[in-house]
């Protein structure tokens, strides 16, 4: 076959022809998808698919100055996404929805200071278009500096400045709070009077927000909130094992247990166990996430569920309106009760 015989690669008008729309709709679909409808997106992925068209990034960098990529951030250390299981719901629910945009999308963690700082270097550089930022604790000083410079961010979790005021950057978030209460009174429902909190770390967002939950919930009921019921981990397995361990000497007498992470959670019921604690018999558990750890065992945990796909997708969503030009918002998304077998 000849040059001239051979097919042509399809261009962006066998786009818009095979799907029924613009040239200019499918120029906003490529780009992000603002200004078009469902319905319209839903066309130009099918022609997309139909044609074969592929987008030629590079060409499209240079007319746009745009990168067509955006990362996803972890400024914890590198085990981390290993060992706790939302990191990795989060960063696959992503992944799915910038998909849908054709946008790839770049794993990068920073969990010390020269990481950091080659973090902020490459992203300002202009190789990345926005950022998806997940960092569980107060005044990580990344955010601040790629907002100084003018990078979409949107955050995980609400962002909180070192005296636990909420920081004005968009973000997506489930609300921990809310979902505190709920599980706490679902305790207390059980007939338990002696609950007592496996909390996360006093500088995390989360840490704060349940905790204050756990309080509510339980003042509600007229049932003491003393700080000798409360242990702090750290988000890990092993640090849910030494808060309850500590709280089974503190409060021998406590009859139900309410952990900031369904990880935790998870040590938490070794110790319980090491201690001849029946679950739910003696210790009613409950959790926090339902992540994959919440069934990973035995008892299955009662846990409060964070939407993930959800989450995901309005990072995904919101991260692209600013980088359209939209202002930052902030989304809260309601948590649900999930009932197993610890409580």
């Amino acid at each position: 076959m000849s040059g001239s015989e051979r097919r042509r690669p399809p261009t962006i008008h066998d786009v818009a022809r095979e799907a029924g729309v613009s040239r200019g709709t499918v120029s906003r679909f490529l780009n992000g998808g603002h200004n078009v409808s469902p319905a319209a997106a839903d066309a130009v992925r099918a022609a997309i698919r139909k044609t074969g068209y592929v987008v030629n990034r590079h060409a499209r960098s240079l007319i746009t100055g745009r990168s067509g990529s955006v990362a996803f951030l972890l400024t914890e250390p590198q085990e981390k996404l290993f060992e706790d299981p939302n990191f990795n719901v989060l960063l696959r629910g992503c992944t799915r929805a910038l998909a849908a945009h054709d946008i790839p999308l770049l794993l990068m963690t920073a969990g010390t200071p020269a990481e950091r700082r080659r973090v902020v270097r490459y992203v300002t550089a202009g190789h990345v278009d926005g950022v998806l930022l997940v960092s569980s604790h107060t005044g990580d000083p990344v955010a601040e500096q790629l907002l100084k410079a003018g990078v979409p961010v949107v955050a995980g979790g609400r962002p909180v400045d070192r005296g636990g005021r909420t920081v004005r950057i968009a973000h997506v978030t489930a609300d921990d709070r809310d979902g505190a209460r709920g599980i706490v009174r679902h305790l207390v429902s059980l007939g338990r009077r002696r609950i007592a909190t496996v909390a996360g770390p006093p500088d995390t967002p989360g840490g704060v927000d349940r905790l204050a939950g756990w309080r509510e919930a339980l003042a509600e009921a007229g049932l003491p909130a003393g700080d000798e019921l409360v242990a702090h981990g750290d988000y890990s397995r092993a640090g849910g094992r030494r808060a309850a361990a500590e709280l089974l000497e503190r409060v021998p007498g406590m009859d139900a247990l309410f952990v900031a992470s369904d990880l935790m959670a998870r040590g938490a019921l070794t110790a319980l166990e090491r201690a001849g604690r029946r679950v739910p018999d003696d210790v009613a558990v409950g959790g926090f996430d339902d992540s994959p750890a919440a069934v990973a065992g035995l008892p299955e945990l009662t846990t409060v569920r964070q939407p993930w796909d959800r989450i995901s997708s309005e990072m995904v969503r919101v991260l692209l309106g600013l980088i359209g030009g939209e202002e930052p918002s902030a989304v809260i998304l309601p948590t649900e009760l999930v009932r197993r077998q610890s409580a």
